[in-house]
Order: structure tokens, then sequence, then C-alpha cells
């Protein structure tokens, strides 16, 4: 019986995904803590960096488990579209900091600042759509739909901040943090999974890898 051939690149391209989320959930998490102005600070920030930790482990583990697979090297078109790819993935990456930086200075420029983490969130989600078309992965696009609602509902609906107390909560921050860097993270457990699959699909000798592989 013929097995399937799993190529390396296919494996490391869903590793790098599982530790862009692990990373850029992680930062979230941070924005949603701040945004809570000091509640909880230690235990939150103990459990967001436990999470990310988690998932980086994943995405390391993949990489790893990966070395062993095919590094057979592709001709002609297939080539030619992985460096497309890969100049195209840089372009919207790329775009996405400028647009942010942009957000930035808009936001500070107008004294407008509460605005940005909102509108970041945005510019996060609108890059998704063509990161999903790029890949052809079909999670993105349920992430990019995510964190566009996340803002826009923030934005239509909750206030700024509020005051409980003598304690002030920037609700903004609190709300598109925390929900950012769940849908991050929940991404990033999905491409994790999908990195799984894609090893248990490669010959036999590679199944004691994975079965070591699970967290």
């Amino acid at each position: 019986m013929s097995h399937t051939i799993i190529p390396r690149a296919a494996v490391r391209g869903t590793a790098s995904g599982v530790l862009f989320m692990a990373f850029f959930g992680t930062l979230w998490a941070g924005i949603g803590i701040r945004g809570l102005q000091g509640w909880g600070f230690l235990w939150l920030l103990i459990l967001s960096l436990l999470i990310g930790v988690l998932l980086l482990i994943g995405g390391i583990k993949l990489l790893k488990n990966s070395r062993r697979l095919s590094n057979a090297m592709m001709e002609g078109d297939a080539t030619r579209r992985s460096k497309r790819m890969g100049m195209m993935f840089g372009i919207i990456f790329g775009l996405e900091g400028v647009l942010i930086a942009a957000a930035s200075a808009i936001c500070s420029a107008t004294n407008h600042l509460d605005l940005f983490v909102p509108v970041m969130a945005l510019i996060v989600g609108a890059h998704f759509f063509p990161l999903a078309h790029l890949f052809r992965v079909r999670i993105h696009y349920i992430a990019g739909t995510l964190l566009c609602l996340l803002a826009t509902i923030t934005l239509l609906t909750l206030p700024v901040r509020v005051t409980l107390g003598h304690h002030q909560i920037e609700v903004w921050w609190a709300t598109v943090g925390f929900g950012s860097a769940l849908i991050l993270w929940g991404t990033g457990v999905a491409v994790w999974l999908t990195g799984l699959r894609l090893l248990k699909r490669a010959p036999n000798g590679f199944k004691e890898d994975v079965e070591s592989f699970r967290l």
C-alpha cells in the first residue's frame, strides 16, 4: 500500500501559524489585562502566558516532527508559486504593520487613543482574508470575520470605560484585547490540529512521533 506523501513545508507552514497565533494571542491578552487597570493582573498574566507557552510548545514540536518528513524539491510552477506566496505574505504582513502604525499616529494626533485598539483589531481581522485566500486556509476566514465583528460590536454597543467603585476599567481595550486573544488562540489550536492530521497521514514510521507530540 502506498503512503500519502506529506511534504515538510506543509507541516512547517502549520507550525509557523501556531507560533504566530501563540505570540500575537498573548500580546492581545496583554492589552486586555491593561484595560482592566490592575484587576486580576497576576492571575490573568499567568494564565495568558501559560496558554501562549502551551501553543508555543505545540508549534515547536510540529517543527521538530517535520524534520523527518520528505524534503523533496518542488519543480516548475510549484516552486514559482511557493515564491509568490512568500512574497505576497510579506506584502500583506508589511501592509498590516503600516496601517497599524498609521492608525496609532492618527489616533494619537487626534487625541482618540481609545479608538486605537478596536481599529487595530479591524486591521488585523481584515488581513486574515487575503491570507486565507493565499494559503487556502478556511479557518482564517473565520478568524478574520470574528475579529472584525468583535471590534465593530464593541465600538457600537459598549462604553469606552466604566467606573466600578473607585476603579476605572477601559472597556474597549479589555473587551477587544481578551476577545482577540481567544480568537487567535482558538485559531492556533485549530491550525495545530491540522498539523497533527498531516503528520498522521505520513508513513507509519511517524506514528510514534505523533503520539508523543500530543500535549
